[in-house]
């Protein structure tokens, strides 16, 4: 699994080391059985990039917390047997720290926290779920919620940050 994290925030340190980041992402892409040999980026920018994004992507204004931009339509792998895996490049989760910030200030947990769960949130849209729908939506975000959840208990911690976040 090749997942690269790039920290273009100006934030040094990183809210949330580069490391764990990279750590979850191979977590979520094990689980639910992506290609070993699947590329994935998650880049962590400031306010004024991520504004740029939401415009031009989204046409919506100012700055969000996750964007996910998919490549080749990677898909998770559904049988046992490994047949059914496509190798490629699952594609860019982009994360702006400063709204993550805030979003954990007023959910009351950790901005690292907060951090993570993004990062599920925008591979889970880069594998093709989504939440515009009701029953999309408990789908995803239950996934969301068990896969940092195995992946905090793999290292002896627990978290706050709620299933609903990455909303935007």
């Amino acid at each position: 699994m090749s997942v690269e994290v790039l920290n273009e925030s100006g934030e040094v340190p990183s809210p949330c080391p580069e490391q764990e980041l990279a750590d979850l992402a191979r977590h979520v892409l094990d689980q639910l059985r992506v290609h070993p040999r699947a590329e994935l980026t998650v880049t962590l920018v400031d306010e004024r990039t991520m504004s740029a994004l939401h415009e031009r992507w989204m046409d919506l204004p100012g700055p969000t917390d996750v964007m996910s931009f998919p490549m080749d339509e990677l898909r998770p792998g559904r049988g046992e047997a490994d047949d059914d895996l496509v190798e490629g490049v699952l594609g860019d989760v982009v994360l702006c720290p400063s709204v993550a910030r805030a979003q954990a200030a007023r959910a009351g947990h950790a901005v690292g926290d907060e951090l993570l769960l993004l990062t599920t949130h925008g591979i889970l849209h880069l594998l093709g779920f989504d939440h515009a729908e009701a029953a999309e939506e408990r789908e995803m975000f239950d996934l969301q919620r068990t896969l940092l959840l195995t992946f905090l208990a793999q290292r002896g911690r627990t978290t706050t940050a709620a299933p609903e976040a990455g909303r935007t």
